[in-house]
Protein backbone atom coordinates (compact mmCIF):
# COMPACT_ATOMS: atom_id res chain seq x y z
CA UNK A 1 0.00 0.00 0.00
CA UNK A 2 1.38 3.35 -0.98
CA UNK A 3 0.39 6.40 1.04
CA UNK A 4 0.60 10.01 -0.02
CA UNK A 5 2.63 12.52 1.95
CA UNK A 6 -0.65 13.96 3.24
CA UNK A 7 -1.84 10.54 4.40
CA UNK A 8 1.46 9.93 6.16
CA UNK A 9 1.27 13.33 7.86
CA UNK A 10 -2.32 12.65 8.98
CA UNK A 11 -1.38 9.22 10.32
CA UNK A 12 1.60 10.67 12.20
CA UNK A 13 -0.63 13.37 13.67
CA UNK A 14 -3.10 10.68 14.78
CA UNK A 15 -0.23 8.79 16.41
CA UNK A 16 0.78 11.95 18.28
CA UNK A 17 -2.83 12.33 19.44
CA UNK A 18 -2.78 8.73 20.66
CA UNK A 19 0.48 9.34 22.51
CA UNK A 20 -1.08 12.40 24.13
CA UNK A 21 -4.09 10.36 25.24
CA UNK A 22 -1.80 7.78 26.83
CA UNK A 23 0.24 10.42 28.63
CA UNK A 24 -2.82 12.30 29.87
CA UNK A 25 -4.61 9.20 31.16
CA UNK A 26 -1.48 8.05 33.00
CA UNK A 27 -0.93 11.55 34.43
CA UNK A 28 -4.54 11.64 35.64
CA UNK A 29 -4.11 8.22 37.23
CA UNK A 30 -0.96 9.41 38.98
CA UNK A 31 -2.92 12.29 40.54
CA UNK A 32 -4.96 9.74 42.46
CA UNK A 33 -7.62 11.38 44.62
CA UNK A 34 -6.37 14.82 43.55
CA UNK A 35 -7.72 14.27 40.00
CA UNK A 36 -10.69 16.48 39.17
CA UNK A 37 -13.16 16.76 36.32
CA UNK A 38 -10.57 18.94 34.58
CA UNK A 39 -8.35 15.86 34.23
CA UNK A 40 -9.21 13.58 31.31
CA UNK A 41 -10.39 10.20 32.55
CA UNK A 42 -10.67 11.30 36.19
CA UNK A 43 -13.90 9.32 36.55
CA UNK A 44 -12.53 6.08 35.10
CA UNK A 45 -11.58 3.13 37.26
CA UNK A 46 -8.03 1.86 37.14
CA UNK A 47 -9.12 -0.99 34.87
CA UNK A 48 -10.94 1.43 32.57
CA UNK A 49 -7.82 3.62 32.38
CA UNK A 50 -5.71 0.58 31.55
CA UNK A 51 -8.18 -0.40 28.82
CA UNK A 52 -8.12 3.13 27.36
CA UNK A 53 -4.33 3.18 27.34
CA UNK A 54 -4.21 -0.35 25.85
CA UNK A 55 -6.46 0.70 22.96
CA UNK A 56 -4.32 3.73 22.21
CA UNK A 57 -1.03 1.87 22.40
CA UNK A 58 -2.44 -0.88 20.21
CA UNK A 59 -3.08 1.71 17.51
CA UNK A 60 0.42 3.16 17.84
CA UNK A 61 2.05 -0.25 17.62
CA UNK A 62 -0.08 -1.19 14.63
CA UNK A 63 0.97 1.97 12.78
CA UNK A 64 4.66 1.45 13.54
CA UNK A 65 4.62 -2.27 12.74
CA UNK A 66 2.63 -2.10 9.52
CA UNK A 67 4.00 0.93 7.73
CA UNK A 68 7.58 1.69 6.79
CA UNK A 69 7.04 4.84 4.75
CA UNK A 70 7.34 7.35 7.58
CA UNK A 71 10.36 9.09 6.10
CA UNK A 72 11.83 11.54 8.62
CA UNK A 73 8.79 11.62 10.92
CA UNK A 74 9.90 11.95 14.54
CA UNK A 75 8.72 9.08 16.74
CA UNK A 76 10.42 10.17 19.98
CA UNK A 77 7.18 11.14 21.74
CA UNK A 78 5.33 8.16 20.30
CA UNK A 79 8.01 5.68 21.38
CA UNK A 80 8.04 7.17 24.89
CA UNK A 81 4.25 6.84 25.09
CA UNK A 82 4.44 3.22 23.96
CA UNK A 83 6.97 2.48 26.68
CA UNK A 84 4.88 4.27 29.33
CA UNK A 85 1.74 2.45 28.19
CA UNK A 86 3.44 -0.94 28.32
CA UNK A 87 4.55 -0.23 31.89
CA UNK A 88 1.12 1.11 32.91
CA UNK A 89 -0.81 -1.82 31.48
CA UNK A 90 1.48 -4.60 32.67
Amino acid sequence: MSRTAEEIAQAHSACLDGADTINVVIATHNLGDDATEDNYGYDLTHDEKKARVARSVGYLKYQKDNFDDWGDADFTVIDAAISAADTFTS
